[in-house]
């Protein structure tokens, strides 16, 4: 059973998706959930604090999906890439999520200066330390191979996001072969860029 808690959480990371940090209101929320404002406010405490708390919860998803590598995986690239892959499935199956990070990317210069926690920056952490597992980027400075991260996370990012202006321009069935296509091609483009170093 859903607690009231994780209710409200899934309900403000869908409309912070939908509108961004800017566009919701506590009221907003409270609203959709037939709460009143002070009642969301009692759980929270304000707007920052249920915002931080949605993409707290949306960070410890994306690091639930490493502990999904195989253990037995000794291959580093192959633990990186099966990890963007899945990233990349949960992106298309939770695209509101990827929205939402896309938005806290672009939404958050105003707010950048006073954030106290940055709660995605584990996961990129994690994702750099993944790919300096590959020996010929141990030595790679860490801007090296953040900006080669956010390449892949951009494609996935973009991708999942995109689904429903695609539909409308090709059509479900061009849209459902390139769904079918489209991790045979980010496998090959994470290849290709883990083969070319950058420097």
């Amino acid at each position: 059973m859903t607690s009231t808690r994780e209710r409200l959480l899934t309900e403000a990371e869908r409309l912070f998706a939908e509108r961004g940090f800017y566009g919701v209101s506590i009221a907003a929320v409270s609203t959709e959930l037939g709460l009143t404002k002070q009642a969301l406010l009692r759980h929270f405490g304000s707007k920052e604090k249920l915002y931080a708390e949605v993409l707290k919860r949306i960070s410890a998803r994306l690091g639930t999906l490493v502990a999904k590598t195989d253990n037995d995986i000794t291959n580093p690239q192959q633990a990186l890439t099966g990890y963007l892959l899945r990233i990349a499935q949960n992106a298309r199956e939770e695209p509101h999520q990827m929205s939402l990070l896309m938005r806290e990317l672009l939404d958050n210069q105003e707010r950048a200066d006073i954030v106290q926690s940055w709660f995605l920056g584990s996961f990129l952490r994690e994702l750099i330390k993944m790919l300096k597992a590959i020996d010929h980027w141990s030595d790679a400075p860490d801007h090296v191979a953040l900006a080669t991260i956010m390449q892949f996370l951009g494609a996935i990012s973009y991708y999942a996001v995109s689904g429903p202006t695609l539909k409308g321009i090709f059509g479900n069935d061009a849209y459902s072969a390139l769904d079918n296509q489209f991790d045979n091609q980010l496998e090959q483009f994470i290849s290709a860029a883990i083969a070319s170093r950058g420097s």
